[in-house]
């Protein structure tokens, strides 16, 4: 039997790292450089984060439809190469900035500082530059959005139901992965280079992935570097007609949304990633922000903290696949009742997060250990919360349903960004207090407390819309 699914994989791994990547060039850059050129507050951050997650959360409702109808192949070049393109653009904000608020136009990344730093309307400064990042993060939301449905499509294409789970554990730890190596490249980068070389220089990886998508991807039924014994293995779980042939579902067959919102499934997945992906985008957003405000950590010195956050969370890898293949094989579990016993575990680890801030006054690396857990058990609840819908739908819905839930998780991310960057500067400067903290510190608390019980919440409502599994055949 040949291999050629776990390249596949191998792609679709590498498609999230760079997705993530991209994602982290501004986080990990606003605070120490963009900040002080544009003179941007928590709440000028959260407004940009927030808002990109909207965008994204639209996008991922059309997007997941884009995949269905352009296919996966065509689809997820048409995805990377808006992101890579709308990664690129942030760096040009600051020249356009310039030319606004100065009239100064210059092809010069240093003149275009030293143009803004001349112009004494901050208020114009900071209106100018946050629109035409808000603009940057559109276009990058847009392409973004297709990732997860595309990559979930392929693996519903080239995988069996028992194995979908790990080989979405093994793609979506690119998000890891991304995040593990954004801290050890972007901020060295923007030091050495300026920060717009960071948006060029990871906004580029995306469209040499690109070249090689094109060679590496096709159906498993007409690859020819899958043979009968992988495509027999692959297709096990499809009906097949008289003679043996595996009917294809997706000829002409298309899900609307009304469709898809009939089916209680459907909402189980959609409330599942609205209350949980906010949590992640938190994580990912904002912990370089909590270094650096909480601890007084700047790019480069939470660096490693960073990286420890995202190498814990790499445990995902194993347990996002082993526990719910522990429950179906050991204890003989249908795949939705494994995965949710196992979702269910990874639910409580996040309540931990609790801890970060009590514990925090004894060494800074106690809340990085913690808050990397909560990142682990969000990843692997994750990966199985996605493998729910290609468990339960059929493969040509697969790419609708994703986008539905992905626009839920988007909304739920969108409140918490924007929501973060305001009670921060609220908590800034009344020095309100909150549980024992103070300024701040009660900010990021209050937000912790949410983070640390969404995941519960989120499993007692999904396992009430759906008690147990039931495939959809009606679509």
């Amino acid at each position: 039997m040949t291999n050629h699914r776990w390249t596949i994989v191998l792609m679709l791994f590498l498609a999230t790292t760079v997705n993530y990547l991209d994602r982290q060039v501004l986080s990990l850059t606003w605070a120490d450089f963009i900040a002080p050129e544009f003179h941007w507050t928590n709440s000028d951050y959260g407004t940009i984060t927030g808002l990109f997650s909207l965008f994204y959360a639209i996008s991922m409702l059309f997007a997941g439809k884009f995949v269905d109808w352009m296919d996966t192949k065509k689809g997820f070049l048409w995805a990377i190469g808006v992101w890579s393109f709308g990664a690129v653009i942030h760096a040009f904000c600051g020249l356009l900035t310039a030319g606004i608020t100065a009239g100064v136009w210059t092809s010069s990344f240093l003149g275009a500082r030293e143009a803004i730093g001349t112009v004494s309307d901050i208020s114009m400064i900071v209106n100018v530059s946050v629109t035409l990042f808000i603009f940057a993060r559109l276009v990058l939301a847009i392409g973004e959005a297709g990732n997860f449905p595309a990559a979930i499509k392929a693996t519903a294409e080239y995988f069996p139901k028992k194995d979908r789970g790990y080989a979405t554990g093994l793609f979506n730890s690119g998000a890891q992965i991304g995040a593990l190596l954004a801290p050890l490249t972007i901020p060295f980068i923007a030091r050495a280079w300026g920060w717009e070389m960071a948006f060029i220089v990871i906004g580029a990886i995306g469209f040499i992935w690109m070249g090689f998508w094109v060679f590496v991807y096709d159906k498993p039924e007409k690859h020819k570097k899958v043979n009968a014994a992988e495509l027999t293995y692959i297709t096990q779980d499809d009906e097949k007609d008289a003679v043996g042939t595996i009917k294809d579902e997706n000829a002409g067959k298309k899900v609307s949304f009304k469709q898809a919102f009939r089916h209680r499934q459907t909402w189980s997945f959609a409330i599942g990633k609205f209350l949980t992906d906010g949590v992640w985008w938190f994580l990912l957003f904002w912990i370089p922000a909590y270094l650096s405000s909480v601890y007084g950590l700047n790019s480069t010195q939470s660096a490693p903290h960073v990286f420890l956050v995202y190498a814990i969370s790499m445990i995902s890898v194993f347990a996002a696949g082993y526990f719910p293949a522990y429950f179906m094989n050991r204890k003989k579990m249908d795949p939705y009742q494994g995965r949710m016993r196992a979702m269910l575990l990874f639910a409580f680890f996040p309540v931990l997060i609790l801890l970060a801030q009590p514990l925090g006054g004894i060494s800074v690396w106690i809340p990085v250990i913690i808050i990397g857990i909560a990142a682990a058990a969000h990843q692997s609840w994750s990966a199985n919360i996605f493998t729910t819908v290609s468990d339960m739908f059929p493969k040509h819905a697969v790419g609708t349903i994703t986008g539905i839930g992905g626009m839920a998780g988007g909304i739920g991310s969108l409140i918490i960004n924007k929501s973060s960057g305001v009670l921060f500067d609220y908590t800034a400067n009344t020095q309100m207090k909150f549980m024992g903290f103070e300024g701040i510190e009660a900010g990021y608390f209050i937000i912790f407390c949410i983070c640390a019980f969404a995941y519960l919440i989120g499993w007692i409502i999904m396992k009430s819309l759906v008690p147990k599994y039931q495939l959809i055949t009606d679509m």
